[in-house]
């Protein structure tokens, strides 16, 4: 764990550049605007370690799958979320020394995020090898008003000389994945211009043929007045830049602003990209950069209004939660159902992909009570496109008749992971779907999902499951067989309980689903069963069957449910007891000595109860929370956050938070020591829910907003908003008394501590 950031309220602040911590840095103050996003990358030369890191929503490139070993089945390619082409750059020459943060001597180093305004900011005093001495402010955004846009605010001050200064302000586009399997770039070059004032790159993908225009201009006053400056222009290869040479003035500020346009195919015809990116350029130009910052900071303003968590008494867990809520807000917002959101966002490029289970499973609950209903939605529309893929994704595995397995990884619906264990194995997440539909369903009330979108896809996943499952002769039950569970320190086991529990769930609910359409829209029903070719009556009874004689493991002793067949054969040992430098296992441990261990690396079981709690007796809950949390290690960033709502409702509460710490603070304290990859973001939806389904103890049943809220001792008092079908509800809590405001809407009965409340 490293504390080394500041704490504050609305701010991540960093004091004094340290070059070991500097890629968790880039990866912490990241910016985004759900169309492109930017790693903290400094402007001017940094020859130390960096990951540089700029993205376009949508845009990928299927790298030519690498092991060792190919099995039938393998996906052909693992899609890689690009490095594009660099905006950023403003290099600097003092007299033909360059300005590189890795060789000058630097002192009061400052690096800030403004949460509030989406604006970071960073200072600092270096002395170049000859002497010479300047002092830079730097300010970015990446706008949320235009999400083609990004601006920079670069001051650079002479304090002891005067004398020529160089500004090489470029467009890059020959950058690199740190990723790549063979060590390839991953664009080719279909135009460049520089032009006094300008330069324009615009770059394709090899494969996938996405194209990005990514164009800069920029504007240079010294003392408040443009500065008299003269310009050379350079080209090579995916590459174009302005180098300007002008006089700097001891203690007087040359402020450079940069504007670019980062378009794509996705949005664009691709003979009108240049066109379109110039325009975007004039824009900016002509508006300034205090006028597009002001409308940026406007949508953030009205963002927090809706989604804003206060806590009132502890500033690590305020900062915390701000934290998770702004890079959540920044990765997705909704507008375009063809995006998703990918595990790292805009702010690294490990695990690839757009989306994961982790939308279904912890994103969607934020967007429900955050967003307007259309934004949750939309995640649910990504999928039914997805459906004919996760047909095909089946059909390759050998499973017939409509049957759907959703992909693990995906960037258009085919899958692209390659790892046996997990892409094949960990079937659950294909389940993941249909839960997320229970959970739209239920909290906006919209059931008409079912007869336009979901029923088709509950058809397909429960044809999978139907044929995933085989009769087990000496058990007399339906058994699921060489899995992996939520436990990813677990491999090809047979009857993960959450895996066979989901599946049998999903059997249930998709002939719910079938009753609820053909009750309601008859002609439509009949559609989708010729669409689907899908016997009712024969395919149901099995799925009935299949259900109703499920096998589940169980250690009657102890009265828990098992992970899986043959649990108990491990040493049961308390991850407590491990010795600090064995932490973390899977950066210290052999994966021969981890799956033969009983650590759990995340909620595998709890995960179970935590989506189905209200299945479980509290009893029950608490014995299986008390089995298995002591040997759960904590190292998914999915962890702690099911660990924090099951530990709230049995009432653990100093557990409970302790647990919301590691989560909400996971990236800023480097808990898993990998940051530097870049953030969870797709977690940091289980933060949000940490607080208001853990803390305030938010539930839906049966139309009804329940709550039952405790305060941390560690709090003086908490608040949070939710949308909950047409209405706007706040809840405050302290320790005197749990206010809960109707702030827009009709009237609405809610239910605080089993006790009905009237809002008006």
């Amino acid at each position: 764990m490293k504390q080394y950031l500041k704490q504050d309220e609305w701010k991540i602040i960093e004091e004094g550049l340290n070059p070991h911590y500097n890629q968790i840095s880039e990866s912490v103050f990241s910016l985004g605007n759900g169309r492109m996003g930017q790693r903290a990358n400094f402007e001017e030369d940094y020859s130390g370690e960096t990951l540089q890191g700029s993205y376009v929503a949508g845009v990928y490139y299927p790298d030519k799958t690498r092991v060792g070993w190919w099995k039938n089945g393998y996906p052909e390619y693992f899609a890689k979320v690009l490095n594009a082409p660099s905006w950023i750059n403003i290099k600097l020459k003092v007299e033909n020394q360059r300005l590189d943060l890795a060789t000058c001597t630097v002192e009061n180093f400052v690096r800030v995020l403004d949460m509030k305004t989406g604006l970071l900011q960073r200072s600092f005093v270096a002395t170049l090898p000859g002497g010479k001495k300047v002092a830079v402010d730097a300010k970015r955004f990446c706008s949320m008003a235009d999400g083609e846009i990004g601006a920079i605010r670069y001051q650079v001050t002479a304090l002891n000389f005067s004398g020529e200064i160089s500004i090489e302000l470029s467009v890059d586009a020959d950058v690199v994945n740190k990723d790549s399997n063979y060590d390839e770039k991953f664009w080719n070059e279909v135009y460049k211009e520089a032009q006094t004032g300008s330069a324009i790159v615009t770059a394709e993908t090899r494969k996938t043929l996405f194209h990005v225009t990514t164009a800069m201009t920029y504007a240079i006053h010294s003392g408040g007045k443009p500065a008299a400056i003269k310009v050379g222009e350079n080209m090579r290869e995916k590459y174009a830049d302005n180098v300007v040479q002008t006089e700097i003035k001891q203690d007087i500020p040359l402020v450079i602003f940069k504007y670019a346009a980062v378009l794509s195919s996705e949005n664009h015809a691709k003979d009108k990209l240049v066109e379109h990116a110039r325009a975007k350029l004039t824009e900016a130009l002509t508006a300034g950069f205090d006028s597009l910052f002001e409308q940026h900071a406007k949508v953030w303003a009205h963002k927090w209004e809706e989604c804003d968590i206060t806590i009132d008494g502890d500033i690590a867990a305020q900062q915390g939660i701000r934290f998770n809520i702004f890079q959540l807000t920044q990765t997705y917002t909704g507008e375009d159902e063809r995006l998703n959101i990918g595990p790292k966002g805009f702010t690294g490029e490990k695990y690839g992909g757009s989306t994961y289970w982790d939308t279904e499973a912890y994103c969607l609950p934020f967007f429900l009570s955050t967003a307007e209903e259309k934004v949750a939605r939309n995640l649910l529309v990504y999928r039914y496109k997805h459906l004919p893929k996760a047909i095909e994704n089946a059909q390759k595995l050998g499973f017939t008749g409509g049957a759907a397995f959703y992909p693990f990884v995906t960037m258009n619906g085919e899958e692209c992971h390659n790892e046996w264990e997990i892409t094949f194995e960990e079937i659950h997440r294909t389940s993941a779907m249909a839960y997320a539909m229970r959970d739209y369903v239920d909290y906006t009330g919209d059931q008409h999902y079912f007869t336009e979108f979901g029923l088709e896809v509950l058809i397909g996943i429960a044809r999978f499951w139907e044929q995933r499952v085989n009769w087990s002769s000496d058990k007399n039950k339906y058994v699921i067989l060489g899995v992996t569970g939520p436990n990813e320190y677990e491999n090809n086991v047979n009857n993960n309980w959450y895996t066979n529990y989901l599946g049998a769930w999903t059997l249930r609910f998709a002939q719910q689903a079938i009753n609820y359409v053909k009750g309601h829209d008859a002609k439509r029903y009949a559609e989708i069963v010729a669409k689907t070719n899908f016997n009712e009556k024969a395919e149901t009874e099995k799925w009935k069957h299949i259900s109703d004689n499920m096998y589940y493991p169980y250690d009657t002793r102890r009265k828990v449910i098992l992970q899986q067949d043959g649990f108990l054969d491990k040493e049961l040992i308390r991850a407590a007891d491990l010795k600090p430098e064995f932490r973390p296992l899977n950066q210290k441990w052999s994966w021969d000595r981890i799956l033969r261990s009983c650590f759990i690396k995340q909620a595998d079981v709890l995960q179970g109860i935590f989506l189905f709690e209200d299945d479980f007796d509290l009893e029950t809950i608490r014995k299986n929370f008390d089995f298995y949390e002591p040997m759960t290690v904590h190292e998914s960033s999915l962890s702690p956050c099911v660990h924090v709502i099951l530990a709230s409702k049995l009432g653990y509460k100093e557990q409970a938070y302790q647990f919301y710490l590691r989560t909400a603070r996971l990236d800023l304290d480097d808990y898993n020591n990998d940051t530097e990859e870049g953030c969870h973001i797709t977690s940091m939806a289980g933060t949000w829910m940490s607080v208001v389904k853990g803390f305030g103890g938010m539930r839906v049943r049966d139309g009804k907003l329940h709550f039952t809220p405790f305060i941390p001792d560690q709090w003086k008092s908490y608040s949070f908003r939710v949308e909950f079908r047409g209405r706007v509800l706040k809840v405050k809590v302290s320790n005197e008394k749990t206010e809960t405001i109707l702030e827009h809407g009709e009237p609405l009965e809610v239910m605080m501590h089993g006790k009905p409340v009237l809002l008006k």
